[in-house]
C-alpha cells in the first residue's frame, strides 16, 4: 500500500512537472506574435521560436498574425452629390505593426477598418457628382487610403492599399442613364439631320444664285454680241438694203421651220409674197 502511494505521488509529480514545462514553453510561428498578460495585465510580446513564460502566472492572452491582411469591404449603397445612387465596394491590405495597439486600442481592429472605409468612402463618394465619381476610381483610392491611415496608426496598424473594386451605378440609375444616352443620340441625330437639310438648302439657294448670275451675263454677252453685230453688218451694207433682206429673210424662213416641228403645230401658213413680207419687216423702207 505504501509503495502504490509512493508511486502515485511520483507519477502526479511528474504529470505536474511536464504540464508546468508545457505552459513555461511557448513556440511562436513566424508570422504571428503573441501577447502576455501576467495576473491580467499586460506583460510582453512573444516573437515567432522558442520564448519561456512563467507557468501559471503568464498566460497567452492574444495571438496576432503579422502578415499581411485582407479585408473585403462589402458593397454598399452611397449617394453622389448630384442625388445619383451608385453601389461600391472595396478590398484592402493591412499589417499589424504594433500588437499591443491592436489588442489594447481597439476591440476588433479588422471591423473597425472595415467601417471606417466604408464611412469614408460614402463621404468621399458624396462630395463628387455621378460622373466625376464614376471616372475617378484612383482619386478614390488615393483620398481613401490618405483618410484612413491616420486612423490605423492609432491602432497599431498599417494600410498598405485600399482598392476599389466596383464603383457603378444602382440599377434604376443604370435605367435612367440608358434612356438619357438614347435621347441624346436620337436629338443629334435630329440636329445633324436639320442641319444636313440645311446646308442641302444653302448650297441649293447658291446654286440658283450662281446660275441666275451666269445667264444674265450670258444674255448680256449676247445683247453686246448681237449690237456689235448690227453695228458691223449697218456699217459693211451701208445704205444697201438687199444683204439685210436676204438675212432677215433667211431667219424668217427658218423660225418658220421650227413653228413647223412643233407637235401642237397643225399648219403653217406662209405668205405668198416672201419678199414683200420681209420687206414689211423694215417698215416698207425696202
Amino acid at each position: 500500500m505504501d509503495i502504490n502511494a509512493g508511486l502515485i505521488v511520483t507519477l502526479a509529480i511528474l504529470v505536474f512537472v511536464v504540464v508546468t514545462i508545457a505552459k513555461g514553453v511557448r513556440i511562436v510561428p513566424q508570422g504571428e506574435e503573441w501577447i502576455v498578460e501576467r495576473l491580467g495585465k499586460y506583460h510582453g510580446t512573444l516573437k515567432p521560436g522558442l520564448n519561456i513564460v512563467i507557468p501559471y502566472l503568464d498566460k497567452v492572452a492574444y495571438q496576432l498574425v503579422t502578415k499581411d491582411i485582407i479585408l473585403d469591404v462589402q458593397e454598399q449603397e452611397v449617394i453622389t452629390r448630384d442625388n445619383a445612387v451608385i453601389l461600391t465596394n472595396a478590398i484592402a491590405f493591412i499589417k499589424v505593426t504594433d500588437p499591443v495597439k491592436a489588442v489594447y486600442g481597439i476591440t476588433d481592429f479588422s471591423e473597425a477598418i472595415r467601417n471606417l472605409i466604408m464611412t469614408t468612402l460614402r463621404s468621399i463618394v458624396g462630395e463628387m457628382e455621378l460622373d466625376e465619381a464614376l471616372s475617378s476610381r484612383d482619386k478614390i483610392k488615393a483620398r481613401l487610403r490618405e483618410s484612413i491611415a491616420d486612423e490605423a496608426v492609432d491602432w497599431g496598424l498599417t494600410v498598405k492599399s485600399v482598392e476599389i473594386q466596383d464603383i457603378k451605378p444602382s440599377e434604376s440609375m443604370q435605367r435612367a442613364m440608358e434612356m438619357q444616352a438614347a435621347a441624346e443620340r436620337e436629338r443629334k441625330a435630329v440636329v445633324i439631320r436639320a442641319e444636313g437639310a440645311k446646308q442641302a438648302a444653302i448650297l441649293e439657294a447658291e446654286a440658283r444664285l450662281e446660275s441666275a448670275k451666269r445667264d444674265a451675263n450670258a444674255q448680256v454677252m449676247l445683247a453686246e454680241a448681237s449690237a456689235e453685230a448690227i453695228r458691223r453688218i449697218t456699217a459693211a451694207i451701208g445704205e444697201q438694203t438687199g444683204p439685210m433682206s436676204y438675212m432677215l429673210g433667211e431667219k424668217y424662213i427658218a423660225a418658220l421651220e421650227r413653228m413647223g416641228e412643233k407637235d401642237n403645230a397643225k399648219v403653217v401658213v406662209l405668205p405668198a409674197d416672201l419678199q414683200e413680207a420681209v420687206r414689211g419687216l423694215f417698215g416698207r423702207r425696202a
